[in-house]
């Protein structure tokens, strides 16, 4: 992506359908969703974490619920059945939708998200901040409403929590430099996600980094442009 280039709808639902082809062969959940009463659609991604912030994987669930674990607990062997069973029973499991959708009003991409315990009973602003990781405290500190409100969908009309887009192109233009000055093809969604999932329990394995590497291995072999599937195939 140009430095200049402007980030407009159809740039980002290009984005979008090359993050999502890499998720379906990973089986990392996301998915792209359309309203039946407009054109407008987004991403879109459900899972299961314990309330200190680790994400789990029930047997029996489907791959939309799977996501990566920090290293040192990947490293762990799996739990069994049983093991799986005292976990989620001696500590509260919080059900998070991630949705990306895009912003005409800043022209970025938009996290929007809402968690809610097993019950369903839905998570305060409160606990949302608490679980805040901790890199991303002191920022909130400051102003937390400049970062996470509480808004309705603009595609669902329901209550969602979301991260506020006001400063997405201040960090996003140096990442865009950089990778410009280096010659090397970044995808905006997984370079943006990257830096603004881990805030509210969202983080990406490193396998949609070396995705964008490859597309970019096959660009020099080629001599052309991937065009990846459409939103419609996927």
């Amino acid at each position: 992506m140009e430095e200049d280039e402007f980030f407009g709808e159809e740039t980002f639902q290009h984005y979008c359908a090359e993050f999502i082809k890499h998720s379906q062969k990973i089986g990392d959940g996301w998915e792209w969703r359309t309203s039946k009463d407009c054109s407008d659609g987004y991403m879109c991604k459900t899972q299961f974490q314990i309330k200190n912030g680790t994400a789990v994987s029930h047997r029996g669930t489907s791959a939309h619920v799977q996501t990566c674990l920090p290293m040192e607990e990947a490293l762990e062997p799996p739990l069994d059945d049983f093991e799986v069973m005292q976990t989620t029973t001696a500590t509260e499991v919080i059900k998070y939708e991630y949705h990306v959708l895009y912003s005409c009003s800043y022209q970025v991409p938009v996290l929007y998200f809402r968690a809610s315990f097993l019950d369903g009973s839905p998570l305060a602003l409160k606990d949302i901040w608490e679980g805040v990781h901790e890199c991303y405290k002191t920022r909130l500190l400051h102003g937390p409403w400049d970062t996470i409100t509480q808004q309705e969908h603009p595609i669902l009309g329901q209550p969602f929590f979301v991260l506020h887009p006001c400063k997405t192109n201040e960090f996003m233009t140096p990442v865009l430099k950089n990778s410009q000055k280096i010659n090397r093809n970044v995808n905006y969604i997984t370079s943006w996600l990257s830096m603004v999932g881990p805030a509210v329990g969202l983080n990406l394995p490193l396998s949609y980094a070396r995705a964008a590497f490859q597309d970019e291995g096959n660009v020099d072999r080629q001599g052309s442009s991937i065009e990846p599937k459409s939103l419609e195939e996927l």
